[in-house]
């Protein structure tokens, strides 16, 4: 939600001496600019509600200063699509079938893809079913290491501050959310002797062997959206 808080200050500076009827026009006049220039620049979404001295879907015309005229913004479909974009445009690009498979949860059990009914308050998690997924993050597929949501969760954050919030974490997603959803790792569970050196996680640890990872369950890079309270 949205709202031009700053139209009555502006228009005493800018509307001195003006009859009333003038002082209306203006106001409806600058309110329409401004929501342009917004939904223009990418700030908010096209989809609003309209309040006009509280009424519901009035004109900006029918305006009677001092006002308000206030819109409020569905944004979900401008947040969503932007995460969206910036993920496949940072994704591995040898057939397009990663790119073409992440997914909008919304209550961590619903897959979405009408974001226009979603609940202002709602908390948005997008992944991808692909099971190699974790490899794209940890840069084994070709791009660097966490460009993909790491990179994606601060480039949103940057654009949509003040806003909405942006995380990126690995999360446990639990059946029933996708037919694909969660993929169990596979292997012949046999214990294997680590790698000798600093970039063994298991060396730096103490360990000399490695434990088998067959039969658990991936965790899903992921970015989570929550609106600013």
């Amino acid at each position: 939600m949205a709202g031009f808080q700053f139209f009555e200050r502006d228009l005493k500076l800018a509307t001195a001496g003006m009859e009333p009827e003038a002082i209306n026009n203006a106001l409806a006049a600058f309110a329409k600019q401004e929501l342009k220039r917004v939904i223009g620049e990418g700030i908010a979404s096209s989809n609003y509600e309209r309040y006009v001295n509280g009424v519901h879907d009035a004109p900006e015309e029918a305006v009677q200063a001092p006002g308000p005229i206030v819109y409020e913004f569905v944004n979900w479909p401008l947040v969503i699509n932007a995460a969206l974009a910036e993920l496949q445009k940072r994704s591995p690009r040898k057939s397009g079938r990663f790119a073409s498979s992440f997914i909008v949860i919304v209550a961590r059990r619903l897959v979405v893809t009408d974001f226009t009914k979603l609940r202002s308050d709602a908390e948005i998690i997008i992944t991808n079913f692909q099971p190699y997924v974790r490899k794209a993050e940890v840069g084994m597929l070709g791009i660097p290491e966490l460009r993909l949501f790491k990179g994606t969760s601060r480039v949103l954050t940057s654009r949509f501050a003040g806003a909405f919030t942006f995380e990126s974490k690995f999360l446990n997603v639990p059946g029933g959310i996708h037919a694909g959803m969660p993929y169990r790792l596979k292997g012949d569970g046999k214990i294997r002797m680590a790698v000798q050196n600093r970039r063994s996680s298991a060396f730096r640890s103490g360990r000399d062997t490695l434990k088998s990872k067959a039969g658990q369950q991936l965790t899903y890079p992921s970015i989570i959206i929550n609106p600013v309270s």
